[in-house]
């Protein structure tokens, strides 16, 4: 071995050491929360999930508040109604719209896209969050539309 790769060793063992004893404190940094409606329902997935400074939400559909009835309309009600679900699941973190920095749009028609934007955008006042959109076959709730988010807790 040349005498820079044996250099490293330390170096690489101070590294290892530093990761194990970390793994300890990052799950105790995962929480999850889930609402009555998934208990009851024994859903088998949570609305949401902490890890550190990133909360990862479930993906939402258009229903109605506490209830697993879609609501009627279309890709535009559709969409409104999952950005006031999103908006609610935020503020019980003590968080906001301009706190998502990530979102992923399944559609189930790609022609709803325009009218999904015109809706989405409107939620937000300062910047937007990346975002990735595809279409889909087979949502639940025959719905025309899952979002799915990820907001980070700031700083400040």
């Amino acid at each position: 071995m040349k005498s820079t790769q044996l250099r490293l060793i330390p170096y690489l063992f101070t590294v290892l050491i530093c990761v194990f004893l970390s793994l300890p404190t990052l799950a105790e940094q995962i929480e999850y929360f889930s609402s009555q409606r998934n208990i009851e329902n024994n859903y088998p997935f949570s609305n949401a999930v902490r890890v550190g400074d990133l909360l990862f939400l479930s993906g939402e559909l258009g229903t109605l508040p506490n209830s697993s009835q879609l609501i009627e309309g279309g890709i535009k009600n559709e969409t409104k109604q999952i950005m006031e679900n999103i908006k609610a699941s935020l503020a019980k973190h003590n968080l906001t719209m301009n706190d998502l920095v990530k979102c992923t749009a399944m559609l189930a028609d790609i022609k709803d896209w325009p009218i999904f934007n015109e809706v989405y955008k409107s939620y937000f006042s300062k910047h937007f969050p990346a975002r990735s959109a595809f279409a889909t076959n087979g949502l639940g709730l025959n719905a025309r539309l899952e979002l799915e988010c990820i907001a980070a807790f700031s700083s400040q």
